[in-house]
């Protein structure tokens, strides 16, 4: 496992900021990190990368123990975190090989052009930090995570500042990362989640009430669902009433029906099952899930 929290507790005085959580994320994942704002996911995030200590519980990455060898840690770890602290008098360049210096990265000339191209730097890779707006800003904030090739990359609000294009960008290049890295961030733009991650773990108030794969919590979420099927010739509606997980049909023509049901994925099936049986020609089978704006707001109110 290339990240693993264990009964993680931090305690600010009184507070419990972060309330004996646990998870445990593979190579190859890219998870979204959710809650709202206080609810302990930055705290989370800082423990994992060593920039600060829990109360109790442990967090390893790569199998190595954040609190006992720290700076093993922060070398098998890229971090942008939320605030993204920069020296605004220096140039791009100038900064990425100041932080390639401190990873002792042997040829980190070729490094720095690669990161720089990587997180489309390229039109101002000859200005200073201080000239650029803030959607660049967190740009030279990605490229510095990753210039020594990290295993794991912790991505703090990564697209916060962006405009729409810049966001697809970002996104793609956390996409590719993903393949090989593992990638755990946060975000409040639940849209950007949607399309990244396949897994979602969500923190409430320092403890953690979700942490699962997105297609699973959106037919959890919701009691029943809804399959929408469109047949190229006309379908008598008692065909349906077979299908055991059925339990409501609507029809706003003989061609085209909605099923409400328990098991999208169990009907899906049994649809297709019914075509070949019966010689139908399906047109189009989706299956409307709620979206993960609705699951976040009916797990964090």
């Amino acid at each position: 496992m290339s990240i693993e929290v264990k009964n993680l507790l931090k305690i600010y005085g009184e507070q419990k900021a972060v309330n004996d959580i646990s998870f445990h994320i593979n190579k190859g994942e890219i998870v979204g990190f959710l809650g709202p704002n206080g609810a302990g996911k930055s705290t989370t995030m800082k423990i994992i990368t060593g920039s600060l200590q829990a109360t109790e519980g442990e967090a390893r990455v790569c199998g190595v123990n954040v609190q006992d060898k720290p700076i093993s840690v922060k070398e098998k770890i890229g971090y942008l975190p939320e605030q993204n602290a920069l020296y605004p008098d220096m140039y791009i360049k100038e900064y990425l090989s100041f932080i390639g210096a401190i990873h002792h990265i042997a040829d980190s000339k070729k490094k720095i052009d690669e990161v720089i191209e990587l997180t489309g730097l390229t039109a101002e890779r000859k200005k200073k930090i201080g000239q650029l707006s803030k959607g660049y800003k967190q740009r030279v904030g990605l490229a510095a995570a990753l210039l020594h090739d990290p295993e794991v990359l912790i991505l703090d609000e990564p697209t916060s500042g962006l405009d729409p294009n810049q966001i697809i960008e970002i996104r793609d290049v956390i996409k590719k990362q993903g393949v090989q890295k593992t990638v755990l961030f946060s975000s409040h733009i639940l849209q950007e989640v949607e399309a990244m991650c396949d897994r979602v773990i969500i923190i409430n108030k320092g403890v953690l009430v979700a942490d699962d794969k997105l297609s699973k919590l959106q037919n959890q979420s919701s009691a029943q669902q809804t399959i929408k099927v469109k047949f190229s010739e006309p379908v008598h509606a008692a065909l349906f009433e077979q299908l055991s997980d059925v339990v409501a049909i609507n029809s706003d023509a003989d061609i085209l029906f909605q099923l409400q049901c328990h098991d999208a994925d169990k009907v899906k099936k049994q649809l297709l099952q019914l075509a070949l049986e019966h010689n139908l020609n399906i047109v189009s089978l989706q299956s409307d899930t709620q979206s993960l704006e609705n699951i976040f707001k009916s797990l964090t109110n």
